[in-house]
C-alpha cells in the first residue's frame, strides 16, 4: 500500500525501522480527530499524546485527507512522480516522515521539537522525491527539484503568524541543507550522501541546526 512503500522508502534512506506500520495509526474522517484539531486547514496532521501517568509512552494518530489519498491512489508517485502528482505527494510524504520521526525518537527515548519535526520533514521531502526521480528518469537529474519545493511553496496566509514563521525557519534550513546534498549528489557517489543523511537524521535539534549552520 501507498503509505506503507512510503514509509519503507524513508526508512531505506536512513536505515531506521520502527516495527510500526503507518496504516495501523492513520485516520482519514476528521471528526475523529481532537476537536482542537477538526477545523484545521491542512490535508496532513499528526496528533501526538503522551501519557499522562508519565511513564514516556506515547500516542500517534496520523490523519491523511481521503481525496488526497484517492488521488494518489489514481496516480502512484511510486510510479511516476511528475507535476500532476507531487502537491499531494509531498503532502503524504510529510504525513509518513513525521510519524517515523516521532516513533523512531520515542523508541530511543529522545524527544523532538516541532521546528526539528518540520525541518526533517523538509529534508525528507526533497531526498525521497530525488531517490524516485533518479529511479523513474535514470538519465536525468532533477534540477528543478529543490526550487520547486523550497522557492515555490509558500506558507498558507491563514496559518497563526506563529506558525507561518516556524514553517519558514524550517524550510530555511531544510532548503541549506539539501542545497549542499544537490551539489553532493551531482558530484559524490550516493553511498557517501547516504552515510551524511543517517547521520543528520539521528543527530539531536541543536546539533542538526549547527551542521547546517557549519557546512552549508
Amino acid at each position: 500500500m501507498l503509505l506503507s512503500r512510503l514509509q519503507a522508502l524513508i526508512g531505506g534512506i536512513y536505515d531506521v525501522s520502527i516495527g510500526y506500520d503507518i496504516y495501523d495509526f492513520l485516520v482519514t474522517d476528521r471528526a475523529r480527530l481532537p476537536a482542537a484539531a477538526h477545523d484545521a486547514l491542512n490535508d496532513e496532521a499528526l496528533i501526538v499524546a503522551e501519557d499522562p501517568a508519565g511513564d514516556g509512552a506515547v500516542a500517534m494518530a496520523l490523519y491523511l485527507d481521503p481525496q488526497l489519498l484517492a488521488r494518489l491512489g489514481s496516480a502512484d508517485p511510486l510510479v511516476r512522480l511528475d507535476a500532476a502528482n507531487v502537491g499531494d505527494c509531498w503532502t503524504a510524504l510529510e504525513g509518513v516522515s513525521h510519524f517515523l520521526y516521532v516513533a523512531w525518537n520515542a523508541g530511543h527515548d529522545k524527544p523532538v521539537s516541532l521546528l526539528e519535526l518540520e525541518m526533517q520533514a523538509e529534508v525528507d521531502k526533497y531526498v525521497a522525491s530525488y531517490w524516485l526521480m533518479r529511479r523513474q528518469y535514470p538519465r536525468h537529474f532533477p534540477k528543478e527539484l529543490r526550487r520547486a519545493l523550497f522557492e515555490r511553496t509558500r506558507v498558507d496566509a491563514r496559518l497563526a503568524a506563529g506558525t507561518r514563521e516556524l514553517y519558514r525557519e524550517a524550510s530555511r534550513y531544510a532548503e541549506r541543507f539539501c542545497r549542499r546534498l544537490e551539489h553532493d549528489l551531482g558530484s559524490a557517489a550516493e553511498g557517501a550522501v547516504l552515510a551524511e543523511l543517517r547521520r543528520f537524521y539521528r543527530l539531536s535539534h541543536a546539533r542538526k541546526r549547527a551542521h547546517i549552520e557549519r557546512t552549508a
